[in-house]
C-alpha cells in the first residue's frame, strides 16, 4: 500500500491537529504489507474477499484479543443480512 494512502487513513481517524511522524507511517505500511501477505493466495483480492480471511491472517498476527469480539460482530451482521433478505422475498 503506497505510503500516501497510509497517510490519509490515518488522517481519517486521528484529530485534525495531531502530527504523524515518518517513522510511524512507515511502520503502519510495513504492517498493512504483513498483514496483507497472511491472506490466503488464493485470495489476491486487496481486501480479502472473505471476512474468514481477515480473521485468519489477524490470528496469524498475534492479534488474538480482537478475533472473538470481531468473530461475534461478523455473525451478527450475517444475520442481519439473512433477516433482511428474508424479508424482502
Amino acid at each position: 500500500m503506497p505510503l500516501a494512502n497510509v497517510t490519509h487513513i490515518m488522517r481519517r481517524v486521528l484529530p485534525t491537529h495531531a502530527k504523524i511522524a515518518e517513522d510511524a507511517k512507515e511502520a503502519i505500511q510495513e504492517y498493512v504489507f504483513a498483514f496483507i501477505s497472511f491472506v490466503p493466495p488464493r485470495r489476491m483480492a486487496v481486501p480479502p474477499r472473505l471476512p474468514e480471511d481477515v480473521i485468519a491472517a489477524m490470528a496469524s498476527l498475534g492479534l488474538d484479543d480482537y478475533l472473538e469480539q470481531l468473530t461475534l460482530f461478523l455473525n451478527k451482521h450475517r444475520a442481519e443480512q439473512n433477516f433482511e433478505h428474508g424479508s424482502m422475498n
